[in-house]
């Protein structure tokens, strides 16, 4: 039973990181590109939708995105979800379609980015240690059910922080390597 705890738990940090990963791969210096804009939630019709299942998100140009809704009463709702998803993005209506142009990455912008990336960094850890914090009441019952005995359930929850330890480590690496790439930028 401990095994398939600390196993579970593994699994689930390594998850939290490589989603870390893939955030911090949508953050970008300056340049427009598709998957920018996966994660931006809108309300569609009553249901919490990301923008690539209601629109076709494609490039203009090397610093412009195009968002083309499916349906043309949703340009507003998307222009907005767009202003308001913390990129720092500026999008215009323009025809049947919300252009998003890409801000030129100044001093200011570059803060901006670094801010949404320490916000992510902070979500994954978050993530890992609600990981650990599961990983522990599941071993706290197994206990109380008298299924381990103390000094099992103690090395076990050792072994756990060990493992939260090291995925935060990593997250660690991941913000200060992506923080380094967006100051020099």
């Amino acid at each position: 039973m401990i095994p398939e705890i600390k196993k579970s738990a593994e699994d689930k940090m390594k998850k939290s990181v490589e989603t870390l990963k893939n955030d911090l791969g949508k953050v970008r210096t300056g340049r427009a590109h598709t998957g920018l804009l996966d994660h931006v939630m809108i309300d569609y019709y009553g249901t919490s939708t990301p923008i690539n299942g209601v629109a076709n998100v494609t490039l203009l140009d090397a610093r412009t995105l195009g968002v083309a809704p499916w349906d043309k009463k949703m340009l507003s709702v998307l222009e907005k979800a767009i202003r308001d998803s913390g990129l720092g993005l500026n999008p215009a209506a323009f025809g049947d379609m919300v252009r998003v142009p890409m801000p030129a990455l100044t001093e200011e912008r570059r803060k901006e980015l670094i801010k949404v990336v320490h916000k992510e960094g902070e979500s994954a850890r978050v993530a890992v240690r609600n990981i650990r914090r599961d990983a522990n009441t599941h071993l706290k019952d197994l206990l109380k059910q008298k299924k381990v005995a103390e000094d099992e359930e103690r090395r076990a929850q050792d072994e756990v922080q060990k493992l939260t330890d090291r995925y935060i480590v990593e997250i660690d690496k991941m913000l200060a390597l992506k923080e380094t790439d967006l100051a020099a930028g």
